[in-house]
């Protein structure tokens, strides 16, 4: 009987706590949170599109990006509109400070330079960088880009040597090999079709090139197993890319969709494929001298791993972390760099005058036909000017987010601990009143006197980031880029295909939404 009775309790106190559990998620995290916050914000006169349950303002902003990527745009840099159409809307309407809503989660969206250099600078200790979707974290690896506090730290110090120009310096032969191979075949695609000139879709071929190169910088010895494992990294990309497009809708992570069941598949392999070669690689590390060790960025983490302490230590680096590491510097060194080079290349196609000139200058620097040295590309001074331009008018990286660690005042305004900040860099770039009324012109020459005086305020270029977080892997980007433009303006002249359309969108990353096909045609000088 007493069983009987507390089995019924049972079945009675079950659902009651599931129900009380359901109340509190939809009432609770969906409503009562969301509207305390958009009250706290309007009374000190923030503004922000009306909260909708559950999606937030994620209705709006697709259908917003939906009728902005529905056609094509003129030639023309005023990409705002088109590739991040909410804030243009959105600041109209409520200001340069206003709040928008991914789902239930709030984001204060800030574009005042002052603003920014008090968010990393003066009160950067009362911020953090956000913890990104898990679609994002497949893509980007849980490496030196999403690690925070002591660990973000420690991973920082033992990498920045790599990322040095005195080492850059030392790999700069074996990009410039693999980058003059690929032009080699391109010649030799046009001579079997005897042609001078081939259409090239550059955002993938600038791509392939990239990864390439980076599998080879980062795996070095091993660079035929870091192929495949690279070859997995991108496909793995291409299926996380998708999924990210939903990463904002509560719960849809949990959702068993096919692509996230592929995505999670290549997760795995990876990371299994990976940790076998951390552990040939620690074989033969093992049996060769030590002075013959390749100096490639998986021997730089593998070697930090080995001399770690303590696993309850936060400094450790186990080789999980080798994992995540190989996985960032791929997406970091592949997609953003080859995105700035697929814009620039666009951007020289547009502008022939500007290709004109920058072509003079790697004549009249590096040559015809030697290999670009390290002096050399720093002594490209127009050419640097053109690529910061470039990265200007289409930054790779479109926004910056950073969490709140506690209450702070920011500007007068009361910031309460877990509010997210959303830095828009791409409307930074494009905001006339630091840039002046040709904002929207390709002027390489407003870099003359330098980034910082390039504009009325430091902060208002950010393409590589700023503050203690600034992008390690700036100098091997730009290395990267100049290389491949200057060995690309020595060999072709480039042209916009007839069938371009100027489509620029906003998917991770900058990338154009249809393509940016090229037309490479060969100069006379290296006609063969």
């Amino acid at each position: 009987m007493e069983d009987s009775l507390f089995c019924s309790f049972l079945y009675l106190l079950v659902p009651s706590i599931l129900l009380i559990f359901l109340i509190k998620v939809v009432v609770h995290d969906f409503w009562w949170i969301p509207t305390r916050i958009e009250n706290h914000f309007m009374q000190q006169g923030i503004k922000s599109p009306k909260y909708e349950y559950f999606l937030g303002n994620l209705k709006e902003i697709s259908a917003l990006i939906l009728k902005a990527s529905a056609e094509s745009m003129p030639l023309s840099h005023d990409i705002l509109p088109r590739a991040l159409s909410f804030f243009h809307l959105w600041k109209k309407i409520y200001g340069s400070v206003f709040l928008i809503w991914f789902g239930p989660t709030p984001r204060l969206t800030i574009s005042d330079p002052t603003i920014i250099r008090e968010i990393f600078f003066s009160k950067s200790e009362y911020f953090e960088k956000y913890d990104p979707p898990l679609q994002v974290k497949r893509i980007e690896g849980n490496g030196l880009l999403n690690l925070k506090g002591d660990k973000w730290a420690h991973h920082r110090k033992i990498m920045q040597p790599f990322f040095r120009m005195e080492n850059l310096k030392l790999i700069a032969p074996i990009m410039a090999k693999t980058m003059d191979e690929a032009l080699v075949k391109l010649s030799e695609d046009m001579s079997k079709n005897g042609s001078l000139e081939i259409e090239i879709e550059v955002s993938v071929w600038f791509q392939n090139l990239l990864e390439d190169v980076i599998t080879k910088i980062t795996f070095g010895n091993n660079y035929e197993e870091g192929l495949v494992i690279s070859k997995l990294q991108a496909h793995q990309t291409a299926h996380a890319t998708e999924a990210y497009q939903n990463a904002f809708i509560p719960g849809y992570r949990f959702l068993p969709t096919s692509t996230s069941r592929i995505s999670r598949r290549l997760a795995k392999e990876i990371r299994k494929s990976l940790l076998k070669l951390i552990d040939r690689r620690r074989e033969s590390s093992n049996r060769d001298n030590k002075n013959d060790r390749p100096t490639d960025l998986l021997e730089v983490m593998i070697n930090a791993a080995d001399e770690s302490g303590r696993s309850d230590d936060p400094s450790t680096v186990t080789d999980n972390d080798v994992v995540e590491e190989c996985k960032t510097i791929f997406f970091a060194g592949t997609h953003t760099t080859s995105a700035m080079l697929t814009w620039t290349a666009v951007l020289l196609a547009m502008h022939i005058h500007w290709q004109d000139e920058a072509r003079q200058e790697v004549l009249r620097v590096c040559g015809a036909r030697d290999t670009p040295t390290k002096d050399h590309l720093a002594n490209l001074k127009l050419l640097g000017m053109i690529i910061k331009e470039s990265v200007r008018l289409y930054p790779p990286v479109v926004a910056m987010i950073r969490r709140a660690r506690e209450d702070v005042q920011l500007n007068g305004i009361h910031i309460q601990q877990g509010t997210e900040l959303l830095i828009p860099i791409i409307a930074v770039h494009h905001d006339s009143t630091r840039w002046g009324d040709d904002v929207h012109d390709f002027n390489p020459m407003r870099f003359a006197e330098g980034a910082t005086q390039a504009a009325d305020h430091p902060m208002a270029f950010l393409p590589f980031g700023t503050g203690a977080r600034r992008c390690i892997g700036q100098n091997l980007a730009i290395l990267e880029a100049k290389l491949a433009i200057v060995m690309i303006l020595r060999r072709f002249s480039l042209h916009l295909a007839p069938k371009y359309r100027h489509t620029p969108s906003v998917l991770t990353l900058l990338h154009p939404q249809h393509g940016a096909p090229i037309v490479f045609t060969k100069l006379s000088h290296h006609v063969n």
